[in-house]
């Protein structure tokens, strides 16, 4: 690999033009600026934006820039310094937050900066931190692609999600998206204990990767901002913000070329899947098209995952650089803690990179060794104290996640079979990695000339996808979507390796981006017109939308390298510049993907067009009501278990346990609320595992004795009982056991008597 990893000068030409000019700052401001006005325009108030960027500012980026300056080996640009100097304020966070609220003093967690900040003002020799002089100018044009990139995704987001899910709900035919209130129940639990337990059934330990969840009651605590806003509003742009951000400047490091880090910005964070259905259907998961926001672990965990990938590639040119040992052993932590299938793809990548110089220089790679011990030792740490050897059902059965597409009779003909089978594999190889061929002019060397951070690329976009194929249940995707990650990087420096071959003149540069643009808009405007439902009958019919839509663009895209053939001859501009144009046309397959999704989320205004479960404002009322009366540590108990109660005399066994509405609005734990998401092998319909328990909670509501009331106050220390009507109402009686709060006429709120 050469030093331009570590140093990666720039310098001279148009690339860097207006670097010492004020206009320098614009893609800055006018990112910012659009993300505040995408904010506003959906309901947030301005005051908590203004408390947002505060917190952003005096709690993350001033001490994580700080310590990251102290301990890189030398000084790249100023945007590396800022980007990297957000996720090791991340990762400190996460300390500051166990302290404090582990203290029991959550209200003072506003002081944890200043464990870094005195420092670095009281310490000579930390003073030089404060102001960095020798940065690598940033090109204005790579400044520039990656503001596009980030204003097109919180346009994206500002459709797609913010506008369809509003703060509060503003009346009784209300939904919204069913993870949503679990996100924000957990969020509300971790802003008051350490560790966290789950929040619909009081004293149940919570063996998840929650590391995002923390860092939403984090915003919350510090900026004194309502939960609901930090979750519904403030959280996914403002990390998405923050991803896209070191996509680009990661793939900048890694490669030493900054367009190669903007190149992987927009195959990431813009361009999306390749298919062809309306709506949209994703028979293999999706990267970031509803992913990002859904479960927002997922973008919290990029952070991380992102500023691993760029500590470990210095180290592996600069293994002498000890202080990053130690940061990238917190960014192992913190990924696994925030999404666990992080980790096992990252060292499944140093694995690569070990065995490729164990061969190539016939000795143990020492650095990369320590790296793996690393990561293993955070992978211990996480499986035993996050997640208590739990699986969530994830087990190991080789190819049963593309096995359900070809599915089928006995006595299918065996070349039937085999046909189907190649169709799904070439579906869920163009769907998700098509964009991988980006890298191809990266990888046209022989293997033994590549420098290792490739090996660690390679090794990442493999160990993604086939971790997926190796594992069962849906939760293996997210193995695929850590392993894009290495995917794009190594994609955008292919990409710009092209991009530097083609010498473009600025008009052709023009051209290319101008003839992408209307490319994206054909295919959008050909999904919108000719695509239709997934409407087969087979097992496999989810993959033929994908498949039909390949073999068009395929045929589009051979007719037209055959008329470039034929008019280089009268055109020599053409010589030299097919394979750029070539792999923009790949690239651009999915380019249609997340404009899709917003034209679909348009026709669904409420809660968008997924899984939506009711959330009548009655319900978010009481819990609200209940939040303001309470202590954080008092635990609540409700008659709502099922997401659509069963009528009277139904069985009960079909109970759809996820329902999170009052954990997540009162950020009280509850007795038992749904246990549809409980770390337990029971499922959305499994029964709930403590039928004492629950029997106990139910003859509250059902059949009230003063002694079953006096031992749920005693025993399980429950103060209030929400009764939602809607589940059924409550025993008559029980208004002469305990004292009515509340009643909104749908829900009602009973304080147990001491």
């Amino acid at each position: 690999m050469s030093t331009a990893l570590v140093d990666a000068p720039t310098t001279g030409g148009p690339a860097v033009a207006g670097a010492r000019s004020p206009l320098r700052w614009a893609p800055l401001a006018v990112t910012l600026l659009f993300t505040a006005g995408a904010l506003i325009a959906t309901g947030t108030p301005v005051l908590d934006i203004l408390k947002y960027a505060l917190y952003t500012l005096g709690a993350v980026l001033v001490p994580g820039t700080l310590v990251y300056r102290a301990v890189r080996p030398t000084v790249h640009s100023l945007v590396d310094d800022l980007a990297m100097g957000i996720a090791v304020g991340l990762v400190l966070e996460i300390a500051g937050w166990a302290v404090f609220v582990g203290l029991g003093v959550p209200g003072l967690l506003w002081l944890w900066p200043l464990a870094v900040v005195v420092p670095f003002v009281a310490v000579p020799r930390l003073r030089r931190h404060w102001w960095v002089r020798g940065y690598t100018p940033v090109p204005i044009g790579w400044a520039w692609v990656v503001a596009a990139a980030a204003v097109f995704f919180v346009g994206y987001l500002a459709l797609a999600f913010l506008r369809v899910n509003p703060i509060l709900p503003a009346g009784e035919d209300d939904r919204q998206y069913l993870d949503l209130a679990y996100q924000l129940s957990l969020a509300g639990e971790a802003a008051h204990r350490f560790p966290p337990d789950l929040p619909q059934v009081s004293g149940e330990p919570l063996t998840y990767h929650w590391f995002g969840h923390m860092h939403m009651a984090v915003v919350g605590l510090i900026g004194h901002i309502d939960l609901t806003v930090v979750s519904l509003r403030l959280a996914v742009p403002g990390l998405s913000l923050a991803s896209v951000l070191l996509t680009a400047v990661i793939g900048w490091r890694v490669s030493g070329k900054p367009y190669a880090g903007a190149a992987a910005a927009v195959l990431m964070w813009v361009i999306g899947e390749v298919s062809f259905s309306n709506p949209l259907t994703q028979p293999f998961g999706t990267q970031v098209r509803f992913a990002v926001w859904h479960g927002m672990s997922l973008t919290y965990s990029w952070v991380f995952l992102l500023a691993l990938i760029g500590v470990v590639a210095v180290l592996l040119e600069r293994a002498r650089a000890t202080g990053l040992y130690v940061l990238a052993f917190l960014f192992m932590l913190a990924s696994t803690g925030a999404k666990a299938s992080s980790l096992p793809v990252a060292l499944a990548a140093l694995g690569m990179v070990w065995l490729a110089l164990l061969v190539a220089k016939r000795r143990i790679p020492w650095p990369v060794t320590v790296l793996i011990a690393l990561g293993l030792a955070a992978q211990l740490i996480a499986t035993a104290v996050l997640f208590r050897f739990r699986t969530y059902g994830l087990a190991l059965d080789p190819l049963s996640n593309l096995a359900v597409f070809w599915d089928g009779p006995a006595d299918r003909p065996l070349w039937k079979h085999l046909l189907i089978v190649g169709g799904v594999v070439l579906g869920f190889l163009v769907n998700m990695q098509i964009r991988g061929l980006a890298a191809g002019p990266l990888l046209t060397r022989k293997p033994r000339e590549w420098e290792p951070v490739v090996w660690f690329l390679l090794g990442g976009a493999l160990a993604g996808p086939a971790l997926y194929l190796a594992f069962s249940t849906v939760n293996a995707q997210y193995f695929a979507r850590a392993g894009f990650t290495f995917l794009v990087l190594a994609a955008g420096w292919g990409y710009a390796i092209a991009l530097e071959n083609a010498r473009l003149t600025r008009r052709a540069l023009v051209a290319l981006a101008s003839g992408s643009a209307l490319l994206a808009l054909a295919l959008l405007a050909a999904q919108v017109r000719f695509a239709s439902p997934d409407q087969g009958t087979h097992p496999y019919s989810p993959v033929l939308p994908i498949l039909k839509w390949s073999a068009g663009l395929a045929l589009i895209g051979a007719l037209g390298a055959g008329a470039w053939f034929v008019g280089r001859r009268f055109a020599p501009a053409l010589r030299g510049r097919g394979v750029l144009v070539a792999l923009t046309f790949v690239m651009l397959a999915g380019a249609h993907h997340l404009p899709m999704d917003v034209y679909q989320t348009l026709k669904a205004p409420q809660g968008g067009p997924y899984f939506t479960a009711p959330l009548p404002r009655s319900r978010v009322d009481a819990a609200r009501w209940v939040r303001a009366h309470s202590d954080p540590g008092d635990i609540v108990a409700t008659n709502a278990h099922c997401l659509y109660p069963p009528a009277a005399g139904q069985d009960v066994s079909n109970c759809d346990a996820r329902v999170f509405w009052l954990s997540g609005y009162a950020g009280r734990s509850v007795l038992v609320e749904g246990w549809g998401f409980a770390p337990r092998p029971t499922g959305p319909y499994g029964e709930f595992w403590d039928l004492e328990r629950l029997r106990a909670n139910d003859a509250a509501f059902l059949s009230p004795t003063a002694d079953g009331l006096r031992d749920l106050r005693t025993r399980y220390k429950v103060r209030y009982l929400v009764v939602d009507r809607r589940s059924g109402t409550e025993s008559p009686t029980l208004a002469s056991l305990a004292d009515k709060r509340y009643d909104n006429g749908q829900l009602a709120v009973y304080e147990i008597r001491r």
